[in-house]
């Protein structure tokens, strides 16, 4: 029974089997038995679950209308998972609305900030305010941003959050550390949302599918049924499907259909229009995840003004730090690669507004993505070469519904257009109007930010592991856990304390819980999209893809060769997520083998080809550290953790170290060793720096690209400077 606009599905409210989606989508009954043929046809079809074809299947469903959603792979796996994690009116926009006196980008961020509080309210355990710095080195710079900022505020008026406000450069500093202190003024603090995408897009199709919608993935439509109207005219009414989990084909009939599937918006229009000319510009966006350290955890950054004049963000998101994002054009692909200059280009952004302490290299990337975001051009505009600055409603001549374009924070507005154009094109009767400003995802009703508290107390379960629950499920924690318990027997909440990675507060219930609650039919669907490890630390993902595939494999009843072919397509789509080639060639004992203790007595060659590690954290092994400390105690003649700078020459040869193209020289200068005083005293941290350093450098050849890091980004006045 639809759960009713408004009402809650109750606390262990199991959402239908695939199998009966899937019945349902066939025509049948979701028990499997004969549906009486005028109740075969749906009202609306839409093609995409993503974003915004979940908000318009949500949209529909919320109405009372009979929606059916499908999509190729998985909820939120273009696009929609690969977001910036931003929920904003967008301050870029802002500056261009008033520098170019532009009232459309003006009305553009003002609608944005309405949806970020609407956002807000209907998934608070999914999304929350985030405070985001922008450091000012020029003292003119202040009142410019204090006044923008304000006008941001102002902008926003009844929706509004918390309001912005100015730090000198001391509390700038205290409050973002790693900040580079030479030149520092002071500081802007503006407050936006952030929200946890893949997870939302989850949410949204979940919750659909309470209010009566059939959702499905791993559904694939391979071609658009036609048929004449009174007139004689061609019109779409309904797709051909195939499973791809099975390969089962047939028809659905609907009354319309509704194209959302972003940067592939072109393949189902060539569908019913072959000649038709592309309408989506794509670009790609690169992100990289750095460790937590390198940020508060608890405020953002902005840099607003880059090399090439767009702007860079740097924010903590799921215990580790956002940093991106690029916009250069692209192709669609399914899953995009982020280049190595683009990594670089990002990388280099960050050190130019973190401290000199504060080193970041390649190794620190945890994970890198590409995202396409699907600019588009309007086919029925007299230039079809520009770009729609928002997002685009197309209706073909046969009345296929294409949406297009925008972002994560207006896909409920992009939504409710697209469903009023659709109401208004095939004379639905909705029972009611657009319901989602205050329909709540399934979640929300009794979720509180002290709920974690009683996951504890009952449960027994870590603190961190309670938090991390509480505000990735809501108010459905409390059914993970009850399915932890259930699954256990004897060892009560066994797999609520065991993890998938000890580094991590993911545990086993919540991969048995994506099966069987969330439609997870693939290991990249639970890695990525519903645990998020993918997105946090592509290495802790591929060390737990055995025990993710153990359990999906007990709850889907995979067998051997399956199991197999989710290990391989696991490690290929975490070669998409910023870990190099050689991993799909390596064995799981190689991926494991630098670990280990510190042994002082082990051999004295340090291993310095390695390719590997220029991708690793960790440059050296608990081996290669032992021989590095047994190396340097031998010339510390004193035991006062010194050696003198003539002994490095000879320290370095006694383990083998490779001499670089342009010598020793510029590493030891960068280390701060004065080299040129035999007797000058040096550190054994400096010492160990030098020897990173020079390890990174012999393994980046070919590897990290060269100072040229031009990208040939889109000019921001076309595509918004990639936000």
């Amino acid at each position: 029974t639809p759960t009713p606009p408004g009402m809650r599905p109750h606390a262990f409210w199991t959402p239908p089997k695939r199998v009966e989606m899937l019945n349902d989508l066939k025509g049948l009954e979701r028990d499997g038995s004969a549906k009486a043929a005028d109740e075969r046809e749906y009202d609306l079809l839409v093609i995409g679950g993503g974003a915004t074809g979940a908000g318009c299947t949500l949209d529909a469903a919320t109405r009372g209308l009979k929606v059916a959603m499908v999509e190729r792979d998985d909820f939120a796996s273009g696009t929609s998972s690969k977001s910036t994690k931003l929920v904003h009116g967008g301050v870029r926009y802002l500056q261009k609305a008033i520098m170019g006196l532009d009232y459309e980008q003006w009305k553009m961020v003002r609608e944005a900030l309405h949806e970020r509080k609407t956002f807000l309210h209907i998934a608070p355990y999914l999304s929350n305010e985030l405070p985001i710095l922008l450091p000012v080195y020029t003292w003119w710079q202040l009142p410019y941003f204090w006044i923008g900022c304000k006008m941001y505020d102002l902008l926003a008026g009844k929706q509004g959050i918390t309001g912005s406000y100015a730090l000198g450069r001391s509390k700038t500093l205290e409050n973002f550390p790693m900040l580079r202190a030479e030149n520092l003024v002071g500081s802007l603090v503006y407050f936006d949302g952030q929200h946890n995408d893949a997870r939302m897009n989850a949410a949204l199709a979940v919750t659909a599918a309470a209010h009566g919608a059939v959702v499905a993935n791993h559904v694939e439509v391979t071609s658009l049924i036609k048929e004449k109207d009174e007139s004689g005219v061609e019109k779409v009414r309904g797709a051909m499907l195939r499973d791809n989990e099975t390969g089962e084909e047939w028809a659905v009939r609907a009354k319309g259909v509704i194209n959302a599937t972003g940067p592939f918006s072109d393949a189902i229009l060539k569908m019913d229009e072959p000649g038709m000319p592309d309408i989506v510009a794509p670009s790609s966006g690169v992100h990289l995840v750095l460790p937590s350290y390198f940020s508060p955890k608890n405020m953002g950054m902005l840099d607003p003004a880059t090399t090439d004049g767009r702007v860079v963000f740097f924010l903590p998101w799921e215990g580790g730090v956002v940093a991106g994002t690029t916009d250069t054009m692209c192709s669609v692909e399914a899953d995009p690669r982020p280049s190595e200059k683009e990594i670089e280009w990002i990388l280099s952004e960050i050190r130019r507004f973190l401290s000199p302490d504060v080193k970041i290299r390649r190794g620190d990337v945890l994970s890198a993505w590409s995202g396409i975001r699907p600019l588009v051009r309007d086919p029925k505009a007299a230039n079809t070469k520009d770009l729609v600055r928002n997002h685009m409603i197309h209706e073909s001549e046969a009345g296929l519904i294409t949406i297009a374009g925008g972002k994560w924070t207006t896909y409920r507005e992009m939504s409710k257009e697209t469903v009023d154009r659709a109401v208004e094109s095939f004379g639905l009767k909705p029972l009611r109007e657009c319901q989602t400003e205050t329909v709540r995802l399934i979640g929300s009703h009794a979720w509180s930010d002290t709920m974690f508290i009683k996951l504890v107390q009952n449960f027994g379960v870590d603190p961190d592991v309670a938090k991390h629950l509480s505000h990735n499920y809501g108010d459905r924690a409390w059914a993970v856990c009850a399915l932890a318990d259930r699954t256990n027997g004897s060892a009560q909440h066994a797999s609520l304390e065991q993890r998938i990675h000890p580094r991590y507060p993911f545990v086993e219930a919540e991969v048995r819980y994506a099966v069987q609650y969330e439609y997870a039919m693939s290991v990249v669907d639970v890695i990525a999209r519903r645990l998020r490890l993918a997105f946090l630390d592509a290495q802790a993902a591929r060390e737990a893809l055995p025990r993710v595939i153990d359990i999906m494999a007990k709850e889907l009843k995979w067998d051997d060769a399956r199991k197999q072919r989710e290990g391989r397509k696991g490690l290929e789509y975490l070669t998409t997520m910023g870990l190099p080639d050689s991993i799909l060639d390596e064995s799981p004992a190689a991926a494991n083998a630098r670990e280990g203790f510190v042994n002082m007595q082990t051999t004295r060659s340090l291993d310095f080809v390695d390719p590997a590690s220029y991708y690793r954290r960790g440059q050296f092994s608990a081996e290669e550290i032992g021989a590095i400390l047994a190396a340097f105690s031998e010339f510390d003649a004193h035991g006062d953790g010194h050696i003198e700078a003539r002994d490095i020459q000879p320290l370095f040869e006694s383990i083998k170290v490779p001499v670089p193209d342009n010598g020793f020289e510029p590493f030891l200068d960068a280390a701060g060793i004065r080299h040129s005083d035999p007797g000058n005293a040096v550190e054994f941290e400096q010492v160990f720096d030098v020897l990173g350093e020079i390890k990174e450098a012999t393994n980046a050849k070919g590897r990290k690209p060269t100072s040229d890091l031009n990208l040939n980004q889109i000019p921001t006045h076309r595509s918004g400077g990639s936000v």
